[in-house]
């Protein structure tokens, strides 16, 4: 048996919130529309399975809890090393 695709989408407002939190989350065809959303708006996309299924137990606007701070925080950092990546690329001479 195939197992359905699950995605989660996290924002995060360093002025406005204390921590990460879940703004979407899915499976299957809503999962699907998470990715297509996120690759048509250039958000970076990490995949890691176990952390999406417990992103995926959270309610909408929940604030992640502090047992996943390390792991999150580690997605954060890939997606700011992203958007510099991508800023230096498309930066004009």
């Amino acid at each position: 048996m195939k197992t359905r695709q699950k995605a989660a989408a996290l924002k995060y407002d360093s002025v406005k919130d204390v921590a990460p939190k879940v703004i979407a989350k899915g499976q299957g065809s809503v999962a699907d529309k998470i990715i297509e959303l996120a690759r048509k708006n250039n958000i970076p996309i990490q995949s890691d399975p176990g952390l999406v299924e417990i992103l995926s137990r959270l309610d909408i606007d929940e604030a992640i809890p502090v047992e996943l701070y390390k792991a999150v925080a580690d997605i954060l950092a890939f997606i700011y090393s992203a958007n510099n990546r991508l800023r230096d690329m498309t930066k004009t001479p």
